[in-house]
């Protein structure tokens, strides 16, 4: 399965850049995370694509071969619709995979009420659903829940029980406090900088806090399960962590995500904290 193209694969890193394939495309993204020397330097030639940054940090995609349309990949059981962005992004962060099995492990057939926010493309969404929960999937960003609806649907999850909504993220946590709705599980994957779709202001550093506690406020009062992710700089597992116990009062796991290279060489790629009950 490795050597299949359609799934993704970090064929190889090195020198702060990361050689990837997922959907029959081989391309290159720089990485900060992605230190030491390549191991496969010819592997390196003939891609179809790589991402640059100008001096300025501004990024756009230099094809050699132009992705299909529609561009679908594979990864952890689900079929994705890969979108490049100026960003930098494809539509897929692989290195969740690890807390997507975590995820389906804390609800284990049992329908519980998770809410996903900062939803993008929706792995942790179709992780909670395949496994038996009932979603609310929230995203400022209207194609990247369209998105993540073509990825259930692809999937064979377009009937599960997914509520899809495109929402400021802090407001939208206000509005269900006021409805006096609650969730059994919260999942928060927050930018470092955001606007919602009335362009409001998401900022990592001024506004988790309040964020966090929302988020406990919530909770129904048989809780299951909190997962928070971050690739923003400074935000370390630790960090996390700290975050989590002293606002929600919950004793968290802590750890970093990382990606697997073809030669077993793990890349970090972002941190996380989790409470579960279990």
């Amino acid at each position: 399965m490795r050597n299949d193209p359609t799934r993704y694969q970090l064929i190889d890193f090195g020198d702060q850049q990361k050689l990837e394939m997922i959907g029959g495309m081989k391309f290159i993204r720089p990485d900060t995370s992605a230190t030491g020397s390549r191991t496969r330097p010819k592997a390196w030639d003939d891609v179809d694509g790589r991402y640059v940054r100008d001096r300025k940090g501004k990024g756009s995609w230099n094809w050699n071969s132009v992705p299909p349309e529609p561009w679908t990949g594979q990864h952890a059981g689900l079929h994705w619709a890969l979108r490049p962005n100026v960003h930098g992004h494809i539509g897929i962060f692989p290195e969740q995979q690890e807390n997507w099995n975590w995820i389906s492990d804390q609800i284990s057939g049992d329908p519980i009420e998770v809410l996903n926010l900062f939803g993008y493309t929706g792995g942790s969404t179709l992780a909670a659903a395949a496994a038996g929960a009932k979603v609310c999937h929230l995203d400022a960003s209207r194609s990247s829940v369209k998105c993540a609806r073509e990825n259930a649907n692809s999937s064979d999850l377009g009937d599960a029980p997914i509520r899809w909504i495109i929402d400021d993220a802090m407001e939208f946590l206000q509005r269900e406090l006021r409805r006096e709705k609650r969730y059994q599980g919260i999942i928060i994957d927050p930018p470092s900088y955001g606007r919602g779709p009335g362009r409001q202001v998401w900022d990592i550093d001024r506004d988790m806090i309040k964020m966090l506690d929302l988020c406990r406020d919530l909770f129904t009062a048989d809780g299951r399960f909190l997962l928070l992710t971050s690739h923003s700089p400074g935000y370390t597992p630790d960090v996390l962590a700290r975050l989590v116990e002293d606002r929600c009062g919950f004793r968290c796991q802590r750890g970093e995500m990382q990606l697997e290279a073809e030669d077993g060489r793990r890349l970090s790629s972002g941190s996380w904290a989790r409470w579960s009950r279990r």
